[in-house]
């Protein structure tokens, strides 16, 4: 398992995505997937909206590539939590994760039905290894 970025503190001002690039996502192991355009398109479209950031492996493998989407401070006061999305390997999943950051994201608005099929909710270990980084 690699070393993985410290999480954004409780109550960042905005929301913050983190999108593996480990050992699995961002890799070969996913064909048919321009892992660096996925990036840099998220980058671009949620600029001043989110922060974004790749990191090292988040442990989900069997589910790669996996998107953290952690809410904003409105949307932590509000209730939201961190949402886990897999097997996000076609545009069109991250372009519906992009249009609910732009809603509000955890907390503000809930996710599109649509990515209903990417939701998955890892082990507590891995979600505790991912805050206890902060």
């Amino acid at each position: 398992m690699s070393k993985r970025r410290a999480a954004p503190a409780p109550g960042a001002a905005r929301p913050a995505i983190t999108v593996c690039r480990g050992c699995c996502c961002g890799t070969p192991k996913v064909p048919g997937l321009d892992q660096t355009a996925q990036l840099r398109d998220l980058r671009q479209a949620l600029d001043g909206t989110a922060t974004v950031r790749g990191t090292d492996c988040l442990d989900a493998c069997e589910r790669a590539n996996v998107i953290v989407v952690q809410p904003s401070a409105e949307g932590r006061k509000n209730g939201g939590q961190p949402v886990w999305l897999g097997l996000v390997n076609n545009p069109e999943a991250a372009t519906d994760i992009t249009v609910w950051i732009k809603d509000g994201g955890p907390g503000l608005t809930g996710p599109p039905n649509i990515l209903d099929p990417y939701t998955f909710r890892p082990s507590r270990r891995v979600r505790s290894d991912l805050h206890d980084d902060a």
